[in-house]
């Protein structure tokens, strides 16, 4: 997948994405939006702890991410 950032971030919706924050957290959820200024928003929520993903429940039904946190995004 290659292109412009928000082409791509289109191309993910409905999909499992990890965002990487300025922080070092992670984020692995089902991309429900975004806008021009790439601010995110996931839905079934879980946060990997070292090498593993949290399998029970998700951590937080809808988060919303601003953009100028955001460092990657992997679709």
């Amino acid at each position: 997948m290659s292109g412009r950032p928000l082409d791509v971030l289109e191309a993910s919706l409905g999909e499992r994405v990890s965002v990487r924050l300025k922080s070092g957290d992670e984020y692995v959820g089902d991309l429900a939006g975004y806008d021009q200024h790439m601010n995110l928003v996931l839905e079934d929520v879980t946060i990997p702890i070292g090498d593993e993903v949290e399998s029970e429940s998700p951590a937080e039904d809808t988060t919303i991410i601003r953009g100028d946190n955001v460092v990657s995004i992997t679709p």
